[in-house]
């Protein structure tokens, strides 16, 4: 798994902290740069004061690797991301330059399609405000909480049938819900109900879940016209990226009642929430941990450390994108 060329000759350019244990390795391994150890209005210029070093860039779907950074970077030789998505990474650069790009597919699936699981649940059960009744004292002061609405048996809509949207259904399967969805295409080899469009399939399912990739194609995927469809009683859950959804709409369809509810782990200008979202009872909002679990953190680093080690000795990478 380890990087097997002298440390001073390899040059890592990490973009963002959001893995300690990769960082603590690539620090140990290789002549780090710390990209976000320099104010952003300086980082160009910290890049290119170290461009004739960094021959590899390690990114996250936090910070990535646009134009102007593969440009300054003429030794760039490869671009590992922490993440399934590859939406940080100029790929049109890359594909000029003749720039290798990784990502770590598979070892964050399961961890995702738990948490979409677990956010719907939240949402329609209302976990988290059930949880303050019982802090706050309302419990002994008040008397029981309110009713709330039952997951079990409810049709769920998938957007975006790949690894995490497969692994999402069969967790759904489990609690005696339909399943349907939309992709690209129809996917072969399954039971589940295609729609062609987004549209539809909002309107036929209760619970839709967002699991597809981020592309121009993806961008506010979810609208306006698709929450009316999903309906005062339909539930948005996004595990896939914050530009899938609308939030402007998603705010005015939760706060008109024209949507019942949301379970958001991603958001349009991470780490920037809406706060019209924060005084909403039937909203559930998460810090961007799909994947943050100490076990898949861990196998997500292994991964990366294993591409860029595979690189560099000329072997065949384990999970490429180009």
């Amino acid at each position: 798994m380890g990087i097997s060329l002298p440390m001073e000759t390899l040059g890592v350019l990490f973009t963002f902290p959001r893995n300690s244990y990769l960082e603590s390795e690539l620090d140990r391994r290789c002549n780090l740069f710390r990209l976000w150890e320099t104010p952003p209005e300086s980082r160009i210029d910290f890049i290119r004061s170290h461009a004739n070093s960094i021959r590899a860039v390690v990114c996250n779907p936090i910070v990535g690797a646009d134009a102007d950074t593969i440009d300054a970077l003429p030794k760039l030789e490869i671009i590992s991301t922490c993440s399934v998505g590859i939406d940080r990474i100029d790929l049109g650069k890359c594909r000029q330059r003749g720039i290798r790009v990784t990502n770590t597919p598979d070892v964050l699936t399961d961890d995702t399609a738990d948490l979409a699981i677990v956010l719907a649940i939240s949402v329609m059960r209302r976990i988290p405000e059930a949880d303050w009744y019982v802090r706050c004292g309302s419990w002994k002061a008040i008397g029981d909480y309110k009713l709330t609405t039952k997951f079990s048996g409810k049709t769920v809509g998938i957007l975006g049938l790949g690894r995490i949207g497969t692994a999402v259904a069969k967790r759904a399967e489990a609690f005696g819900c339909p399943i349907i969805y939309h992709s690209k295409s129809e996917k072969p080899n399954t039971t589940y109900k295609y729609y062609p469009n987004v549209l539809e399939l909002a309107a036929n399912c209760q619970v839709l879940i967002v699991a597809c990739s981020l592309t121009p194609e993806t961008h506010h995927i979810v609208n306006r016209g698709v929450m009316d469809a999903l309906g005062p009683n339909g539930v948005l859950i996004n595990i896939g990226r914050g530009q899938h959804v609308d939030e402007s709409e998603l705010i005015k369809a939760l706060v008109e009642g024209r949507l019942g509810g949301a379970g958001i782990d991603v958001f349009e200008q991470e780490p920037h929430v809406p706060e019209e979202l924060f005084g909403l009872e039937n909203v559930v909002l998460l810090p961007h941990v799909g994947a943050a679990t100490v076990e898949t953190r861990k196998a997500m680093a292994d991964l990366v450390l294993r591409n860029l080690d595979a690189h560099f000795t000329n072997k065949p990478l384990l999970t490429p994108v180009i």
